[in-house]
């Protein structure tokens, strides 16, 4: 995989992509306020792309500077043209996007507060995420020790980047272990997300997943859920714990660059291959980021 694209979108100009470079001294760089989203393209019916949900993606964007005290100098509208032309500059029909606001250079420390705010947009080829066997045939996962944040300590609804250093640290131990990838707990002990994906089981027919308290409320995991209620499931927004992951007759994960990944072992407890409902759940998503699902067309933005 490479992550080279022809151009970067940086504050309304289009950069070579050698040249997109930002100073060291950048405040984001040092203490991790900075505020990102990641969105898809696929290629749709006929030729040329289409980004899914991009509207909901940039206004989630626009809600975490705000969160975090930083002043977009930006629009929903202004963004989505900035993605739209960054895609065409490109010539990318199938992709992915990362819009990135960011400080600059300028004060130092915690209370530097007048650094100026970068928005850059970046676009890149992008497969599977975990894998073309994880999508086919589900990924083994591990319980992390790492526990989520508390719900007081951070902005749990805004996506930072300094958030993830948890999910990498929990991701790194998964994966020196064995697995693919780490379910993470609250500080109560429930089920809260993977690293970078929400988690949906499924047992006896009764569909659950962790409530928006502590997690990140994924706009694919608000995707599965309208397809599951569109084909007649009721979804269940509950705490769980762990044990009901050893007990589920299915499971999965929901996210943008993960798409709908099956899981097929956790904590070496077999859940056994992809089953009927996320196999539904899955193609009907990815049928219909392309385009190929009626009541789902209304979420894409061509160009």
């Amino acid at each position: 995989m490479s992550i080279e694209s022809a151009y970067i979108w940086m504050d309304g100009e289009f950069v070579p992509f050698a040249d997109a470079k930002i100073h060291v001294l950048s405040h984001s760089l040092h203490y991790g306020l900075g505020v990102f989203e990641g969105i898809r393209s696929y290629e749709q019916p006929g030729g040329g792309g289409g980004v899914f949900k991009l509207d909901e993606h940039l206004r989630r964007l626009v809600d975490s500077a705000m969160m975090c005290r930083m002043e977009l100098n930006y629009t929903v509208e202004e963004l989505r043209e900035a993605c739209l032309d960054t895609l065409r500059k490109n010539e990318f029909s199938s992709a992915y996007i990362r819009p990135l606001v960011y400080l600059g250079m300028g004060g130092m420390g915690l209370g530097a507060r007048n650094n100026p705010v970068h928005t850059s947009i970046i676009v890149w080829k992008w497969g599977a995420y975990l894998g073309d066997e994880g999508i086919n045939n589900g990924i083994r996962v591990a319980t992390s020790s790492f526990t989520r944040h508390h719900v007081n300590a951070n902005l749990q609804r805004a996506k930072i980047t300094g958030h993830y250093v948890n999910s990498i640290m929990a991701r790194y131990e998964a994966n020196d272990n064995g697995y693919d990838e780490a379910i993470m707990l609250d500080h109560s002990g429930y089920v809260a997300e993977g690293t970078g994906e929400n988690l949906f089981i499924m047992r006896d027919g009764i569909v659950k997943t962790p409530p928006i308290v502590n997690i990140l409320g994924g706009i694919t995991r608000k995707t599965a859920i309208e397809i599951m209620e569109h084909e007649g499931h009721t979804v269940k927004e509950t705490p769980f714990g762990r044990d009901a992951l050893y007990v589920a007759d299915e499971i999965f994960m929901t996210g943008t660059a993960a798409e709908i990944t099956p899981i097929r072992e956790v904590d070496r407890r077999p859940i056994g291959p992809p089953g009927p409902l996320t196999q539904m759940v899955q193609q009907t998503y990815l049928d219909g980021v392309r385009g190929r699902v009626d009541w789902m067309k209304d979420m894409i933005t061509t160009y």
